[in-house]
């Protein structure tokens, strides 16, 4: 069998491209398919001299993410609105990037899991390679219209991990044969494997009492002030604070004095192993760390107010809508809503044990399809449900 040009395309800015590209990739060989896989991080095609980075001294998605790591969030509308009139008026120079890029890269089958580039994205590939197949990927819950993730008027199919989502793609005038409905959002193939671990062992060796609720704080790869502020709310709570690469804040938190043990994990690949020690989730209402809570057993508290992001309000509806977790307006909510979560655990977990998050797979699978091969995981996309 010929072997198959497969191009997944992400970006650095917030964490879930890149690891939604990555799980991707680690189920493609996992499945032993005859595609080659080529992740492509746009800004090096769109800046392959990295005049940028020579000019400030940072990569463009730091500027981002170093405002995530700061909580710095307000005012986001209004910049994407901005970022997104720019990308509009530089349309000509991106295309003619892009058709070039692929002119000496061809591929089989285009895949972007990134917003706000589709349009340029989507008539590069047809310009330059024809008929081969774009599709955009949601690594979000929902768009965020205009011009996020779903532009409209595109010869491209759209693959949704919500209802609300593939509702969003209808109503910009996609059919039902171009919009592909997944069972959530997608996980890297670790998260759908059990865990050889004994949990009670685990907790001791990390100084926590395992008879004692523990909860486990995220706020993506870099971390968030937020996080010391729950820990100074929840002294007498267990934590474990995943604090990925924000070294600041980890010692911050290792100098907090509280009555119950509070521990600060640094950057890791274990994230799976670490929230199956826990009770509930705390953090963001990202839907990449939201998403691996749940898949392993956590109901989810999360915050949403004016420094929500934007493309991230609707995941906190959905938490609600599916009974998954509490949603709270500010941290000096927080308190009140994990004494309430505790009481109705039982409730809340059985919320979560409802959720079937298979997307992965299915999107592996919907990959095999437009490529005219057929995948060795059958699955009927009909079925495929989620609120």
């Amino acid at each position: 069998m010929m072997t198959k040009k497969v191009h997944l395309i992400y970006f650095n800015a917030g964490g879930g491209h890149r690891s939604a590209a990555l799980a991707l990739e680690e189920q493609i060989l996992a499945e032993k398919l005859p595609w080659q896989v080529t992740l492509v991080n746009l800004f090096e095609v769109l800046d392959p001299e990295g005049s940028f980075r020579k000019l400030t001294g940072l990569a463009p998605e730091d500027l981002y993410n170093n405002r995530l790591k700061r909580g710095w969030t307000l005012g986001l509308s209004t910049e994407l609105k901005v970022f997104q009139a720019m990308i509009r008026m530089s349309h000509a120079a991106l295309l003619r990037k892009l058709e070039n890029y692929w002119e000496n890269n061809p591929s089989d089958l285009v895949v972007s899991l990134i917003p706000n580039f589709n349009k340029v994205l989507c008539q590069s590939v047809h310009n330059a390679l024809k008929s081969v197949p774009f599709l955009t990927v949601l690594t979000d819950m929902a768009d965020y219209p205009p011009h996020f993730w779903i532009e409209p008027d595109l010869d491209q199919h759209i693959v949704c991990g919500t209802r609300q989502a593939a509702e969003q793609a209808q109503a910009a005038g996609y059919s039902d044969a171009q919009i592909f409905k997944t069972s959530g959002m997608i996980l890297k193939p670790a998260f759908h494997q059990p865990l050889k671990i004994d949990r009670n062992q685990e907790l001791s060796k990390l100084g926590l009492d395992p008879d004692q609720p523990t909860g486990v704080v995220m706020f993506g790869g870099h971390g968030s002030a937020d996080m010391l502020r729950i820990a100074k709310a929840l002294p007498d709570f267990q934590l474990i604070h995943l604090c990925g690469h924000n070294t600041l804040l980890i010692k911050k938190l290792q100098k907090l004095e509280t009555t119950a043990k509070h521990v600060a994990i640094g950057f890791t690949t274990s994230i799976a192993q670490y929230l199956s020690l826990g009770h509930f989730f705390i953090g963001k209402p990202g839907p990449g760390s939201m998403t691996e809570a749940i898949q392993m057993g956590l109901p989810v508290i999360t915050i949403k107010n004016a420094w929500t992001m934007p493309q991230e309000r609707f995941n906190a509806t959905w938490i609600v809508e599916n009974g998954v977790g509490i949603v709270v307006p500010s941290l000096r909510k927080i308190r009140n809503s994990v004494l309430e979560l505790i009481q109705h655990l039982p409730e809340y977990r059985a919320s979560v044990d409802r959720i079937h998050n298979r997307a992965v797979f299915e999107v592996v699978d919907i990959f095999a399809r437009q490529l005219n091969q057929e995948n060795k995981i059958s699955l009927d996309f009909s079925m495929a449900h989620n609120s």
